[in-house]
């Protein structure tokens, strides 16, 4: 792979298994039984996403819209290698942060102190360097009073808050965000845009999903546009994302 390119994939496609209940019909006690004896269910192939072939260079911010369904979490988390592709193949270069879900890797019986320690050992950070940056991570979540407070009882807000501000004290050269920031009140969300700018200034790669388009048109400087699975459009941002609303709204 090329030294400059950050991520790439080539022919990438994954499926997933649906299940359908097959309905019984009524009739005499043999044939039930008979029918519960064999699978009641009919199974499915359902291609999330197929024939996705991106390259994103280090240093670019690019969005990925869409639709709901259309496939573009499942393109992350392909990139942040939680998902394995079906087929073809997906390479990238440098560390990942990855805040994929809300709350994604906390456990809700353990304290907000405690998942911290959880999830940024999950994100490849040492203990040490956890303890190192423990007040800072805390800082900019807001969350002092609520450190021993279980993750369950915390609000989607507040998972969210503590999610980002974890994934944004990793050391990453390529950091994932998919739809965090559309919990939460107005001032944290300013908040972690400034984080991201920063991450900007840095050269840091961003690959975004989200539906703020004002987000992604002040962010990216190119997009993805996914619809059913299949790569509809990509390149320019404002260009990618005008068609998209033409065609949406």
């Amino acid at each position: 792979m090329n030294n400059n390119i950050a991520v790439e994939a080539k022919g990438l496609g994954i499926k997933f298994t649906l299940n359908h209940k097959i309905k019984q019909r009524s009739g005499t006690v043999r044939t039930l039984v008979l029918n519960m004896l064999r699978s009641n269910d009919k199974k499915e192939d359902f291609w999330a996403l197929r024939d996705v072939n991106l390259t994103i260079k280090k240093g670019e911010i690019i969005s990925i819209i869409g639709k709901n369904g259309a496939g573009k979490s499942t393109l992350l988390k392909m990139i942040a290698g939680t998902l394995i592709p079906d087929e073809g193949s997906i390479r990238t270069e440098g560390v990942i942060s990855a805040l994929l879900e809300l709350g994604a890797g906390f456990r809700s019986e353990l304290t907000g102190r405690e998942n911290i320690f959880l999830n940024g050992a999950i994100l490849g950070l040492k203990l040490s360097t956890i303890r190192e940056r423990f007040d800072s991570i805390v800082e900019f979540a807001e969350l002092q009073k609520f450190l021993d407070l279980q993750v369950k009882n915390y609000s989607s807000g507040m998972r969210a808050r503590l999610g980002f501000s974890i994934a944004a004290h990793v050391d990453a050269d390529i950091l994932i965000i998919d739809e965090v920031l559309a919990v939460g009140d107005a001032a944290f969300r300013e908040k972690c845009k400034i984080k991201i700018s920063e991450f900007i200034s840095m050269g840091k790669t961003i690959v975004i999903v989200s539906h703020d388009m004002s987000m992604v048109t002040k962010f990216s400087t190119s997009a993805l546009w996914i619809e059913n699975g299949f790569i509809k459009a990509s390149g320019d941002a404002n260009k990618i994302i005008e068609e998209y609303l033409r065609c949406t709204v």
